[in-house]
């Protein structure tokens, strides 16, 4: 069987020595469509080292992001790529990210589910510095017809209705290259720039890649409801729940609550098709 659950559970932890510096911090916030316009002050403070402060997805490419791909070569885990659809992801900040660091991450298999139709794997990567923890990472990966094996369900995510207009709305623009310069960070998937692997994944072209939109979402919070300080967040975690293209308008709705923000993210070009769904920052 492709997916051996107790085998991937029971699996030792992956140790790996990751750093970054201020390269790779700008080039993941021009790959979420940071700098536009190029001279804005508050722009700046994701382009500019001598400004630079560092957004917190940036966990999920820091060490050029491989922790998930990595997670899909555990023993017991053996899958086709084309199957794989990212499901979900929580990012937990121990404290701010700095711009230049070294880490040391753990990474293992935290949960299997069954979904009876697919099975999701929860991938769960730890980093840690010479003063501590930096963040936990919890990536869901969906895989298509690898479940009905028997295993738990799962926790279900899903968040009421806010029951109210939000609170701000922003549209983001994807340029069409856009994920041709994400995937510089690390995310090499063929799924986001080859259009025949695309095709074979039931696409009719390459798709933006989900933590793309993830960390674009994350930045419109963080400069529209958090006073541009990206220290405020604390966890952040949301639901893919459906595809975005380069080329797309992506639409951030934001709701205030206490001590977090509730967002909900739509591609506008079709009919304001979801894209992120069941999604919280919860900041300080």
């Amino acid at each position: 069987m492709p997916i051996d659950a107790v085998k991937a559970l029971a699996a030792e932890e992956r140790t790996t020595d990751i750093t970054w510096d201020h390269k790779d911090v700008q080039l993941y916030h021009l790959g979420i469509g940071a700098g536009i316009p190029a001279t804005d002050p508050a722009e700046l403070r994701y382009t500019l080292e001598s400004r630079l402060h560092v957004l917190p997805s940036f966990a999920t490419v820091a060490g050029a992001g491989m922790a998930m791909m990595g997670g899909l070569a555990a023993p017991g885990i053996d899958v086709d790529l084309a199957h794989v659809l990212h499901g979900g992801q929580t990012i937990e900040l121990h404290r701010p990210i700095p711009v230049k660091g070294a880490a040391r991450t753990t990474a293992r298999v935290a949960a299997v589910y069954d979904k009876v139709k697919a099975a999701v794997v929860v991938l769960r990567t730890e980093a840690v510095d010479a003063d501590g923890p930096l963040w936990t990472s919890d990536a869901q990966v969906f895989i298509r017809g690898e479940g009905g094996f028997g295993g738990e369900r799962g926790p279900s995510g899903r968040l009421p209705d806010p029951g109210r207009a939000p609170d701000r709305t922003v549209d983001r623009p994807i340029r069409e290259d856009q994920a041709l310069l994400y995937r510089l960070s690390g995310d090499w998937n063929p799924l986001h720039a080859d259009p025949a692997f695309a095709a074979r994944a039931g696409f009719d072209r390459p798709i933006l890649h989900g933590l793309c939109s993830y960390g674009m979402a994350l930045k419109a919070v963080v400069d529209t409801l958090l006073d541009g300080d990206v220290s405020r967040v604390t966890r952040y975690t949301t639901r893919f729940a459906g595809v975005v293209f380069p080329g797309e308008t992506l639409r951030v709705r934001m709701w205030r609550e206490h001590g977090r923000v509730r967002v909900e993210a739509v591609a506008v070009e079709r009919g304001e098709a979801p894209a992120l769904a069941d999604t919280v920052v919860d900041h300080t």
